[in-house]
């Protein structure tokens, strides 16, 4: 089975990568920071590809270079909070990037990549666990994500394309703001439920509980 994973050096992506990993799995690994991507490369017996997901030119590259996928996981994410007030350039197109723009050029460029019964994963947010001060564009973003994948299905034949949507999840994203929420999961439980649902049937729609 082939796999891609983008973002893989974020705390969700190395769970699922090592989730994922094993005999009958080809798995491929892709981040921005090099050295993290060989490191976890190394270890799970995975090749990796470098690529910064905001710039299409970059997403296009990664997957010329690849064979025919059966899944795909986008799990590439920031918040970087901040009052409307003082929304900054930088961090709203960033924010952007991570969470929807990277997503788009990666369902443009590898949907039709994908082998008949593949699955695709997006990591989402649950609209009523972000909807708070500071997360204008996180929110916002997230929510774009969730109904471009609603078109996604529409428009890909005898694909799966899939919403995880996990409570907070306790990895480096929260040192933005300090520390993760009272009762946050670990990575490593929203790995097993992409592994898990890999394994079984398939849904739209993965509400991962603590």
């Amino acid at each position: 089975m082939n796999t891609l994973i983008l973002g893989a050096t974020g705390g969700i992506g190395a769970a699922t990568a090592r989730a994922l990993a094993g005999a009958d799995t080809t798995l491929t690994l892709s981040g921005r920071d090099e050295a993290k991507l060989s490191a976890l490369a190394t270890e799970l017996g995975a090749a990796s590809k470098v690529a910064d997901l905001g710039y299409e030119s970059h997403v296009k590259a990664l997957f010329g270079g690849l064979e025919e996928l059966d899944t795909l996981i986008y799990a590439a994410g920031a918040a970087m909070p901040e009052p409307l007030k003082d929304a900054d350039p930088v961090k709203v197109r960033a924010v952007w990037n991570a969470n929807y723009f990277g997503a788009l050029w990666v369902l443009k460029h590898g949907l039709g990549r994908m082998n008949k019964g593949g699955r695709v994963y997006l990591l989402g947010a649950r609209p009523e666990l972000v909807t708070a001060r500071g997360f204008s564009q996180y929110a916002a973003s997230k929510a774009a994500l969730a109904r471009a994948a609603e078109i996604a299905r529409m428009e890909a034949r005898g694909v799966t394309v899939a919403l995880v949507l996990p409570p907070a999840v306790d990895t480096e994203l929260w040192a933005q703001v300090g520390k993760a929420p009272k009762g946050s999961i670990s990575p490593q439980e929203v790995a097993q439920a992409i592994a898990a649902d890999r394994a079984g049937a398939g849904e739209l729609e993965i509400r991962v509980s603590g």
